[in-house]
This record gives structure tokens, C-alpha cells and sequence, in this order.
């Protein structure tokens, strides 16, 4: 099988073709860095990193280029400053610096780029000069908009009329605007704020236009693949078609000329409500990885389809920690099995390559288990080789199994229990079962679990709450 994806403008799956084999592009829309990410942040990063390894394993890892961009350009980041006293760019340095260890947590493969907006301004105001010399944006009164009129496949992406457009995007309809729907490429700073030179004054750019720029100087249009959040559909990416189509091929140019396929995956609800800063119904990441494994964190954020929303609750955590149990468990059972494949099922292979179809290469990681468990010789070493093969492809089980049972446990702590441990068995085999039982409830005392197996005994931390 090969690989399929469903494509927002198409509205279908389609087979993945990209333009060079040899040069495979993708952007996913990155953070903007002010303040911590919540999980409904990383659910695309987890959901393009799976694709991102994916692509990297069917054309070669030196072939893939995946850029994530950073927003170090917007009003929330100056606040922060204002409100700190520092300057913008220690507010963002700490951010983002953050935000990248958090998402490693989640075994999340850093970007081939970051484009940061700061970085890329020359970019983003040659840009702005393009679109003003094809038409397809003007100037007036310190400001540049882009003149949707000049698009004419403005909307195809949301499939939304322009009169939808203009009351979803909650348009500021100011007197200096042709038409109602037209949208800001660069405008005056707020006093105080940073600025920077420009052919129509000092000032900053648009949200749109930096991303377009961005995926222009990193890598070059057309791109393979653009991803993002379902709510970046309307009115970000489609903006950032007509711009970048307009700076290349004013009149002419169409959405393939700007990305080939769209991705977008669905919302991270907290309740009924999508989560969001603005709500104040947010997890964050930094805090929750303090508490749970990032392998469990992100075993919870694949479990749905990508492109489905899905609820998050203390109980989908408890169900990931379980199933990769179940799956370390196989391992730790089977240390002793030497691996004879370093390739991931065809199974497997089959269920992500049709459009990342998570829940079933997780169906798929159970069998191999459970192949594992019950098989013997050559079918068994297959089986280890190809649940940790497959594991790695979808940025699981690369853990040690014993490490992954004892959790964050020091040395100390480690020999004072695998010590009690030793005493229990000793107790046991000398029928002591009183003194057995002692042990047991002081191992419990410590937060330690206990399993009994035919040749001695292994131990895992308990979840805390």
C-alpha cells in the first residue's frame, strides 16, 4: 500500500505524490512563544510528527524537510514584556526554549527549521512588495492590505460564500478597505512596541503574511505538505494561499501553487468546549509531563484519528499508562529474545499509510504483542523486531522496559526496593509468610507494586494523583 492523505481542498483522500521524492517539503503552523503550551497545542505536533517519521522512513531521512515556524512577532508577547520589563526577545528565547523541551517529552523529533517572524522580516516585506507591484495589494493610510478581489479562488479552501467570511474572521470593516474582506499585510506598531522600517513607514506585519513569507524563504513554493489545527482553516491558511499564489502568479495562479495538500487536524476538547487560553480550560503540557509519562501523554493524543476531535480526560491518561503497559510488559518478558527484523509490520505499515490511521497501527502494536507472547524461535525474534520497529515509527517503546515500570525512581531508591525485593523472595521460599507480608506492605508504603512470576518477582511505581 501506499501512502494516502486526506486532503482539505480536495475534501478526499488522496494518494501522496511529492513533487521531488528527493525533496519532500512540509510546514505545520508552530507556536506563538508568550507563554506555556497547553495539550490542545500539541496535538498537532504529535500528529505531524507521526507523519513527519513516517515520510522520513519511506523517502530517507536527509530527504524530508519539515519546518515549523515561531511566532516572536505578537500583541500577547509585548504585553508580557511590558508587564516583566524585559525585552521582547527574553520573553520569547524562554518560551520557546520551553515549549521545544516540552514537546521533545512527547517524543516529538524537532523540526528540520524553525523560522522565527523576528528573523524572516526582509522576507516578509519583499513579499508585501510583490503583492502591491502585481495589484494584489495596496496601501492606505499607513497601512497595506491585500485586495481579496484579486484572488479569484478566495474561499475554495473553507468552501465559505464572502459574505460568510466576512462574519466568521469578525472583520474590522475600516473606511481606508475596497472591500469588507480585504486583510491586513502591515500596519502601524502600538506605541512602545517594536517596529521596523518599510517602504509605507515603520511598523509590523499581518499574522497571515509572516507565515507565507516564511514557508517562501525556508522552502521555497510549491510545498508538499501544509498542516495545521482545524480552526487555522479559515481565515489563516486561507489567506496564506492567496497571498503566496498572488506573489508568484498574479491573475493566473491556483491553490496547488502554493501547497499540494492540506492537513488539518481536528480540536482538543476539555468538556464541551474546544480547549483554549482564552476559556481558561487548559492543561499544560509542562505541568502535566511532571506528573504522567510524555509517552503516555502522547500514546492519549494519538488513541482518535487525527482529523476527529476528541475529549480529554483524567481517564484517557489512566487507559494510555495501561495500554503501554501491556505493551512493555511483552517486552520485559521477552528481554532474552534476540530481534532478527529492524522493519515495522506491513500491518502496521498499511494502517498509518492510510492517512495516519493511528488507532488501528495501534490495534496492530497489541497483535504484535500478543504474537510475541505466544509464538516461539524465528517467529518470535519476528515479533520483538517488528513491535519495537513499529513502536519507533509512531515514537513509542524505545524505552528500556524496566525503566519505563520504575518511573522516575533514583539509584538509591532503586536498590533499597530491588533489596526488599530480594528479602520478600528469600521470605518466601523459606515459607515466612508472615515476614513476606511485612515486606509487601512496606514496598506498598513506598508506592511500589509488586508482580509475582515464576522466577522471582519485578516491581513498578504506582500512579500518583
Amino acid at each position: 500500500m501506499s501512502l494516502s492523505l486526506y486532503d482539505t481542498m480536495a475534501r478526499e483522500k488522496r494518494p501522496f505524490v511529492p513533487a521531488d521524492p528527493k525533496r519532500v517539503t512540509m510546514y505545520v503552523c508552530g507556536p506563538t512563544v508568550y507563554n506555556y503550551a497547553h495539550i490542545g497545542n500539541a496535538r498537532p505536533v504529535v500528529v505531524f510528527d507521526v507523519l513527519f517519521r513516517l515520510l522520513r522512513y519511506l523517502y530517507g531521512a536527509g530527504a524530508v524537510i519539515y519546518a515549523a515556524n515561531v511566532t516572536d512577532v505578537d500583541d500577547k508577547i509585548n504585553a508580557k514584556a511590558q508587564a516583566e520589563g524585559v525585552p521582547i526577545a527574553t520573553v520569547t528565547d524562554r518560551y520557546l526554549s520551553i515549549y521545544n523541551a516540552d514537546m521533545a517529552s512527547l517524543g516529538a523529533l524537532r523540526p528540520t527549521l524553525q523560522p522565527r517572524v523576528t528573523q524572516t522580516m526582509d522576507a516578509i516585506i519583499a513579499m508585501i512588495g510583490r503583492l502591491v507591484q502585481n495589484g494584489a495589494a495596496y496601501a492606505a493610510e499607513g497601512h497595506v492590505l491585500f485586495d481579496t478581489q484579486a484572488y479569484a479562488d478566495y474561499g475554495k479552501l473553507s468552501g465559505r460564500s464572502m459574505d460568510d467570511m466576512i462574519a466568521g474572521a469578525r472583520v474590522d470593516v475600516a473606511p481606508y478597505k475596497r472591500h469588507p474582506a480585504d486583510f491586513v499585510l502591515w500596519k502601524p506598531s502600538k506605541p512602545g512596541d517594536p517596529e521596523w522600517e518599510s517602504p509605507w513607514g515603520k511598523g509590523r506585519p499581518g499574522w497571515h503574511i509572516e507565515c507565507s513569507a516564511m514557508i517562501d524563504e525556508a522552502l521555497g513554493l510549491p510545498i508538499d505538505i501544509h498542516g495545521g489545527g482545524h480552526d487555522l482553516i479559515f481565515p489563516h491558511h486561507e489567506n496564506e494561499i492567496a497571498q503566496g499564489v498572488c506573489a508568484h502568479h498574479p491573475g493566473e495562479g491556483h491553490a496547488a501553487d502554493y501547497a499540494r495538500y492540506w492537513m488539518h487536524n481536528g480540536f482538543l476538547n476539555f468538556g464541551d468546549e474546544k480547549m483554549s487560553k482564552s476559556l481558561g480550560n487548559v492543561v499544560l503540557v509542562h505541568e502535566l509531563i511532571e506528573q504522567t509519562p510524555g509517552e503516555a501523554v502522547r500514546w492519549a493524543l494519538l488513541v482518535g484519528h487525527y482529523r476527529a476531535p476528541q475529549e480529554w480526560s483524567g481517564e484517557l491518561l489512566v487507559q494510555a499508562r495501561k495500554s503501554l503497559d501491556r505493551l512493555y510488559g511483552a517486552l520485559r518478558r521477552a528481554a532474552d529474545v534476540t530481534v532478527s527484523t529492524d522493519q515495522p509490520s506491513a500491518a502496521f505499515l498499511a494502517a498509518l499509510e492510510d492517512d495516519l490511521n493511528t488507532p488501528q497501527a495501534m490495534a496492530e502494536l497489541f497483535a504484535l504483542a500478543s504474537r510475541l507472547e505466544t509464538a516461539e524461535g524465528d517467529q518470535r525474534s519476528a515479533a520483538k523486531g517488528e513491535l519495537l520497529a513499529s513502536g519507533a515509527l509512531m515514537g513509542f517503546l524505545q524505552a528500556d522496559p524496566e525503566a519505563w515500570f520504575q518511573g522516575g525512581a533514583d539509584e538509591g531508591f532503586k536498590a533499597r526496593i530491588d533489596g526488599l525485593i530480594a528479602e520478600r523472595v528469600s521470605a518466601r521460599a523459606a515459607k515466612d509468610w508472615a515476614a513476606a507480608d511485612r515486606i509487601r506492605d512496606e514496598l506498598t508504603a513506598l508506592g511500589v507494586e509488586v508482580m509475582d512470576n515464576p522466577t522471582g518477582a519485578t516491581w513498578r511505581l504506582k500512579e500518583t494523583t
